[in-house]
């Protein structure tokens, strides 16, 4: 069977076998990949500046990670951690504990996907402080479950007609600057909800992504962190940061709260914890983990020993081969550059996020309210053709994201943006 046949065959395939509620950002199968790169079935070579949605912080097949989990599978793969305990699933959580508690006394639990790790948080925060309410974000992203998708704050296409949903749970205004929403004005509006719809007593919680993943790259700022720490302090209200895809270095630090010189109570990870291997966990204050009573907490598949084996290789990389160095030199290579093609075509607005989470935010007329996601689906297209790999992300999907792995090449972070460039001039004359 010829390559091009076996696409063929696996498109035909696909249509037939596969929900068409999963979407699929490209039309390609993958055969391998290593590193920042993936090869298609034809055998056409990519740069992978999506990384399996930010799953990809370490790379593809990183040896030392294939080499951990090659090691685990001789020992035991799965024995259900409600059932009998293993080392690798302790250690790990000792080293997140360490990492993201420092001198504090923190637990972790774990489980399969960010979507579970988001709804457990929800469950202790809410276990602590015997009160129902959650607060999240619009434009926030915090998974397709029932509670995931009611903490979401986009209706397109999450929501669907999927409802009713989960009850308990209000949103409220994320900090933009360039759409003219301050800092002041996000912490305004939680004191107006605490006027108008429940009272902080009643709040249990409050989950933010410190950067909106899928909501479109858009960074709440230091500003804003400290002010939102500062107010759930002195109500007594639990501080969720969802960390899942801001995690292990994405933003330049290994977590992302670091930057802002807060601490939260809880902390949700996933995505590049295990570096490519299904594993979330909550991380976070002993008094507020120890909350649920025994059997409250767990998972099938939570905490699976060859996925506690793959990240504790992960946690291990960025102690040992100075991972976050590479990540903050990557994110000054692609900054500049997507700097300069700002000033070079007028369809790009403003450039998001921090440190090597970034994205490119397209616009009408360099108007912020004129958001042009059909020019931004165009340069995904074209970028493809000419072999970069990137997806769409905001509210509106008009921002080009990019989530490169952090020991990506400068050479490879150079040719990404020259592939950029020539998507955008492409894409103006389609």
């Amino acid at each position: 069977m010829s390559n091009n046949t076996k696409h063929e065959v696996l498109a035909a395939a696909r249509t037939q076998h596969v929900a068409r509620g999963v979407a699929t950002a490209h039309p390609l199968f993958i055969e391998k990949a290593l590193g920042s790169h993936v090869w298609d079935v034809n055998g056409r070579r990519y740069l992978d500046f999506v990384g399996g949605i930010g799953v990809m912080n370490v790379g593809h097949n990183h040896p030392k990670v294939v080499d951990a989990v090659k090691a685990q599978l001789e020992r035991v793969t799965h024995a259900a951690f409600q059932v009998a305990g293993y080392d690798v699933y302790i250690e790990l959580a000792a080293k997140l504990n360490a990492l993201i508690g420092g001198k504090e006394n923190y637990k972790s639990v774990f489980f399969t996907t960010g979507a579970e790790a988001v709804e457990n948080a929800v469950k202790i925060a809410r276990s602590y402080r015997n009160a129902p309410g959650i607060i999240a974000f619009r434009g926030g992203f915090h998974g397709r479950t029932l509670l995931g998708m009611t903490l979401t704050g986009m209706s397109t296409p999450y929501k669907q007609n999927f409802g009713p949903f989960a009850g308990d749970v209000y949103h409220t205004p994320y900090p933009d600057p360039y759409h003219g929403f301050s800092a002041d004005d996000a912490i305004q509006a939680i004191e107006d909800l605490f006027a108008t719809q429940i009272s902080p007593d009643r709040v249990a919680g409050v989950i933010l992504e410190l950067v909106q993943g899928d909501g479109g790259f858009i960074a709440a700022g230091s500003e804003f962190l400290r002010k939102l720490r500062a107010l759930t302090s002195k109500h007594g209200i639990v501080l969720i940061a969802d960390e899942i895809q801001t995690g292990f270095g994405r933003t330049g630090e290994l977590f992302a709260f670091q930057q802002a010189g807060i601490q939260p109570d809880l902390v949700t990870v996933a995505k590049s914890l295990a570096g490519g291997f299904p594993i979330s966990g909550v991380v976070g204050r002993a008094e507020m983990m120890d909350s649920p009573e025994p059997g409250g907490l767990g998972g099938t598949y939570a905490g699976n020993g060859l996925a506690c084996a793959a990240a504790l290789a992960v946690i291990e990389l960025f102690e040992k081969e100075g991972l976050l160095t590479q990540g903050r030199q990557l994110a000054e290579v692609l900054r500049g550059g997507l700097d300069n093609l700002a000033q070079k075509h007028g369809e790009i607005g403003t450039i998001r996020g921090v440190g090597a989470m970034l994205a490119v935010e397209f616009v009408k007329q360099k108007d912020p309210n004129q958001p042009d996601a059909a020019f931004a689906q165009r340069v995904i297209d074209a970028a493809r053709e000419l072999g970069l790999l990137v997806i769409k992300c905001g509210v509106q999907r008009n921002n080009v994201r990019l989530l490169a792995p952090l020991n990506t090449s400068v050479e490879d972070a150079g040719e990404a943006i020259e592939i950029l460039d020539k998507a955008i001039e492409k894409a103006r004359l389609i």
